[in-house]
């Protein structure tokens, strides 16, 4: 048994506790950080996954509704990626995946926010972009993957996305934003 009288007296050994208390608490924090990281980010690609981007999302509903600026969300759907799988094995998916993770985040500015919302798709948070704005956008990622090379193991392999598109409105939550840009994707699929 410790002698907590003893132990409380003693400056030395008072420190010594102090600085390994400290110690432990540097640990927990950094492991609640890797958790929260573990938690809110894709484990493909270098992008928040739907968790993260749903997080950043009501964030962003707050400010629209807070500021009145306006924002959308672009779902997108990557095609063919079930092809590719079986064409070319879960590698050259894979490899798609974070070409097209690639593609989304540079042809976007630092302040709009890209995630893999799960398998072929992914979204994006526009801020500060209405409708034109949010469609200028969505034809020029359209653009920008259909346009750029793949390759995977010496095979050239065409990609192409479709964007659906939701515009935060007044009185918006997540999950009817995203539930309307999901619908905006599906029924440009059907269109094309």
């Amino acid at each position: 048994m410790i002698d907590v009288d003893a132990t409380l007296s003693d400056p030395a050994t008072l420190q010594a506790e102090l600085a390994r208390l400290r110690g432990e608490v540097a640990r927990l924090e950094r492991r609640i950080e890797e958790l929260d990281r573990l938690a809110h980010h894709d484990s493909l690609t270098p992008l928040p996954n739907r968790r993260g981007f749903t997080r950043q999302l009501g964030q962003l509903i707050a400010r629209v509704q807070r500021y009145g600026d306006p924002a959308a969300v672009l779902f997108i759907d990557l095609d063919g990626l079930k092809l590719i799988n079986d064409s070319f094995g879960h590698p050259a998916g894979d490899a798609a995946l974070l070409h097209v993770a690639e593609l989304l985040t540079s042809g976007l500015r630092q302040s709009d926010v890209v995630a893999r919302f799960g398998g072929d798709e992914f979204a994006v948070l526009l801020d500060h972009a209405d409708r034109p704005a949010a469609e200028e956008t969505a034809a020029r990622l359209i653009d920008r993957v259909a346009g750029a090379d793949f390759n995977h193991d010496g095979s050239a392999i065409p990609l192409s996305v479709c964007i659906g598109i939701a515009v935060i409105e007044d009185g918006d939550t997540a999950h009817a934003v995203i539930a309307r840009a999901d619908q905006a994707m599906y029924e440009e699929k059907a269109a094309a």
